[in-house]
């Protein structure tokens, strides 16, 4: 019997934890460290003493370290929201739970009420700089059916992996840069929509996961060729992410 109850335990906690996963930790770093350069020095004033000095980048991944502690779990649907590829957000059912889209929007609201504890603030920015990273990942707005893409199964030059780990990170940590590298390489893209309504990004990265599901099958092999195409809309996500986070937290904290 105790090994039956270890075995759920594990099993529930790896669904939880796997099923919708992140930018990767170079990912959000490369998110967090693009945002970092565009922020004001008010902006950066203010965060380093929410932060007590900790860095965006440091603590970009946070939100996905607390997925260890059962406390925390209840946050697992601010991560991602699923969507069917012909429908809009306004017109969905929504989680009661919340998803990415509530949980930004409540992150502001918290960041901008001045009467919030310095303790609120700090877990709703790490929430924040985290989730803004999320939304731009296209697979996070994906299908509930394959949860985000997790059931979609390809060989990545030959290795095991899934559609949404592979755009989460194997394709990003193919490159071997470190997360400074890939921001500053990614400093060479030109960007001009800056809209700060988390709505909007949700509608962009709806665009993106549709070609996404368009262009790969069931253990189709991903090699030079699937990332020569698709690898431009990864840097150009995490490039947006960065860009928009650094607008809205110069708003927040204006």
């Amino acid at each position: 019997m105790l090994k039956k109850l270890v075995f759920i335990f594990f099993l529930t906690f790896n669904v939880s934890y796997f099923v919708y996963g992140i930018w990767g930790k170079t990912g959000h770093r490369v998110v967090a460290e693009i945002a970092k350069k565009n922020l004001t020095e008010k902006t950066l004033k203010k965060i380093n003493s929410i932060l007590d000095g900790e860095s965006l980048p440091t603590v970009s991944t946070w939100a996905d370290e607390i997925k260890s502690d059962p406390e925390s779990r209840k946050y697992n649907t601010w991560h991602y929201v699923n969507i069917p590829l012909d429908e809009d957000y306004a017109d969905i059912e929504k989680n009661k739970n919340g998803d990415v889209i509530t949980a930004i929007n409540e992150c502001i609201e918290v960041l901008k009420n001045k009467n919030s504890p310095l303790s609120s603030k700090a877990f709703y920015l790490k929430f924040l700089i985290h989730l803004v990273g999320d939304i731009h990942q296209p697979l996070h707005v994906g299908r509930f059916e394959d949860r985000g893409g997790n059931d979609i199964k390809v060989k990545f030059f030959g290795k095991q992996t899934n559609l949404h780990r592979l755009w989460d990170t194997d394709m990003i940590n193919d490159h071997m840069m470190s997360y400074s590298e890939f921001a500053e390489n990614l400093d060479k893209i030109k960007f001009i929509n800056t809209t700060l309504i988390p709505a909007d990004w949700l509608k962009e990265s709806q665009i993106e996961v549709n070609k996404i599901y368009n262009g790969v099958k069931n253990e189709d092999y991903i090699g030079y060729e699937y990332i020569y195409k698709n690898f431009p809309t990864v840097e150009k996500q995490l490039y947006k992410a960065g860009i928009r986070l650094a607008d809205i937290l110069n708003d927040i904290f204006l």
